[in-house]
Order: C-alpha cells, then structure tokens, then sequence
C-alpha cells in the first residue's frame, strides 16, 4: 500500500524539474510501478543504480513519485495528482486568468 500525500511545495517541485536525469525517470514511472532495477534497464546506462536511487530520493523528497514495498522491492510510481496540483498552483500564481479558465481553482487552493 502508498500513501497519498497531497502536501507540495512548488520550490521543490521545480528543483526537482530542473535535473534531466529526473525528468527522465518521471517520463518512465507514468502509469506504470516499476523497481529500481528496472528503471536503470530503461535508462539504457545512462546512469547507474546508485544514481538513480538519488534521484528518486530527491523525487521522493518533493512528493512527485509514490512508493510501495512487495518483499525487498520498492516500486515507484509517477505521483500524477501531485503534479497536476503543482502546476494548477504555478498557474494561478502566474496566469491567474488562464488558470480560472482552464482549472477548478478551488480544487487548487484548498489543497495546499
């Protein structure tokens, strides 16, 4: 089982935007739960073990990837609705217009 945890912080949440390699490892983890090995395999070498479990630390860290444990294994997943809520909050801070017509503005401020 994973917790849902609703809590972001957007400081966070654009650190941990700003690195590729996480980029990448988040384009991975959509919609699927994968291990750590098997992101490394997807990652085709481009990183190691070790590195990759930084990164999903850091992901971790700021509240965009979920986690379960089966037996030894972490699985990983993309924490979607904390990334939708992020950037519903970016949004509003700094398209407010756009952001009342595109997003139920109270789904974003009520959930901070």
């Amino acid at each position: 089982m994973y917790t849902l945890d609703m809590s972001v912080d957007l400081v966070s949440f654009a650190k941990a935007l700003a690195d590729d390699t996480r980029q990448e490892i988040m384009a991975h983890l959509c919609c699927v739960w994968l291990n750590v090995g098997e992101i490394v395999a997807k990652l085709e070498g481009k990183v190691n073990q070790p590195t990759v479990s930084h990164h999903l630390k850091k992901l971790q860290e700021a509240n965009l990837v979920l986690t379960r444990q089966d037996g030894r294994e972490h699985y990983y997943t993309l924490n979607e609705d904390a990334i939708a809520l992020c950037c519903g909050r970016l949004m509003l801070r700094f398209a407010p217009q756009r952001a009342e017509r595109l997003i139920r503005v109270e789904d974003i401020s009520t959930s901070t």
